[in-house]
């Protein structure tokens, strides 16, 4: 018995050596305080019950980063989320809301564009609407390229300052919840 007690009190006198090494991997890995604690804890509790496990004390450094290692992943198995759902924002992809909205986005750039000149309306509904170059453009109006490209930006501008007003730019509606 007094044997058994000596070779335990020297094993926790080797853990107790190892336990700032092992709290500073912990900290590493978690980033919090009281968690890095409550690890190196557990890792040294399953040491001392594991210790007839231990072959090489050589390498009995390598073994507590082992067993911490494992605390480690079952922690991270075992959490719950900790997300408060008053702080999830829901998107709404396709409902009724965002159907109208896409629908009014889509008759004010109508209407902004047959607002435009012919000439600038032409330009902008091959370059931006059917993806024509400036190459193409200008083969197809059979103007010159430096032509298609101010007629391009003169008509881009004016879209610019007639769409300026429209709401959710990047057209995402959220859902917020109601207390």
């Amino acid at each position: 018995m007094f044997s058994h007690y000596f070779r335990f009190n020297r094993f926790g006198n080797k853990l107790g050596e190892h336990r700032p090494r092992l709290h500073r991997m912990a900290l590493a890995w978690c980033s919090d305080p009281a968690l890095a604690d409550d690890l190196v804890q557990d890792t040294l509790a399953k040491a001392l019950e594991k210790q007839d496990q231990l072959k090489d004390e050589e390498r009995l450094g390598a073994w507590l980063y082992k067993i911490m290692h494992n605390c480690w992943m079952e922690y991270l198995r075992t959490r719950k989320p900790e997300v408060d759902i008053d702080d999830i924002e829901l998107t709404c992809t396709d409902c009724p809301e965002r159907r109208f909205s896409e629908h009014q986005i889509i008759e004010q750039v109508q209407v902004a564009i047959e607002s435009l000149p012919l000439t600038q309306r032409q330009v902008i509904t091959l370059v931006d609407l059917e993806g024509c170059s400036y190459e193409q453009v200008a083969l197809i109006l059979d103007i010159p390229q430096g032509t298609v490209m101010s007629r391009l930006s003169r008509a881009r501008e004016t879209m610019k300052k007639r769409l300026q007003n429209t709401r959710n730019q990047d057209n995402v509606h959220y859902l917020r919840r109601v207390k």
